[in-house]
């Protein structure tokens, strides 16, 4: 009998589709996607991992997609559309303040004039302030909810008198929505995502558009190591012995954008390693 290696060693579970590493399969040729959230944050690190934005648009591009990737930050969406066009993708960058609620709609119908068309729609924006229950104020609550689910809900409204049938729009969520992580305003946001998920899914049902949501667990991005630096304990049991990276998360997303999803409509799916269910290294 062959018994599986007991080695603590979390390399083990790592793969090429894991680092970022494996090859385009033209999963997404032709599509026309657009990316909210595709830059990533700057940390105090030399060599930062990938955020879950830009290893997002870089598979998307790897796949054959053309692009359009937004965010607030010039630099950060810049770098991102840099990345793709390095390696012979087609990327458009866009910045905006999806704060400012009246900007969204036209914002979408430049995007589909420049990719002529729509297809696809990832939704990764998203803000924490970070505040334990005694400490939340209104307008800290309204800044969250303005960013992390009324964007999403206008950005899902506009794709969805423009979009091609068959398309497929994609929200990221969190493994915060599921549980008790003593951060309110964040964790209610992430599970109204999941609500708002199954409302698109219903409206787009009759012209053929799917929406579903990613819910990442602790994952190793630029804002998953902010997290950790303020609270060093946050990651110490997670699953196979490491966090994920971005580019899991990005595989993830591919699947449900692309067509071989066809059937998957309105799924939150976990991507956490097991986390959520109790799954840990002891």
């Amino acid at each position: 009998m062959h018994l599986a290696p007991t080695t603590q060693d979390p390399a083990l579970q790592m793969f090429d589709e894991s680092l970022g590493l494996a090859p385009g399969r033209g999963r997404l040729q032709g599509r026309r996607i657009v990316v909210v959230g595709a830059g990533q944050r700057d940390i105090p690190e030399t060599d930062p991992p990938v955020g879950n934005g830009r290893a997002i648009s870089t598979l998307f591009a790897r796949e054959g997609a053309q692009l359009v990737c937004i965010d607030s930050a010039q630099a950060a969406v810049q770098a991102t559309c840099e990345r793709i066009r390095a390696a012979g993708g087609v990327a458009h960058a866009e910045v905006a303040d999806v704060r400012k609620k009246e900007d969204i709609a036209p914002l979408l119908q430049r995007c589909v004039a420049m990719l002529g068309g729509l297809d696809g729609l990832v939704l990764n924006v998203g803000i924490s302030h970070g505040l334990p229950m005694h400490r939340l104020t209104a307008d800290s609550w309204d800044d969250e909810y303005a960013v992390n689910v009324r964007s999403h809900m206008l950005f899902a409204q506009a794709a969805l008198e423009v979009m091609a049938p068959g398309g497929s729009i994609v929200l990221m969520s969190s493994l915060a929505s599921q549980r008790v992580s003593r951060n309110p305003a964040y964790e209610s946001s992430k599970a109204a995502q999941v609500a708002l998920m199954r409302a698109i899914a219903g409206a787009g049902e009759r012209k053929g558009i799917r929406c579903n949501a990613v819910l990442p667990g602790l994952i190793d991005t630029p804002m998953g190591r902010d997290a950790t630096r303020a609270r060093p304990n946050r990651a110490v049991a997670v699953p196979f012995g490491r966090q994920g990276t971005g580019w899991e998360v990005a595989y993830a997303t591919l699947f449900l954008i692309s067509h071989e999803s066809s059937y998957v409509n309105a799924h939150p799916l976990l991507v956490d390693g097991g986390l959520g269910v109790g799954v840990m290294r002891r």
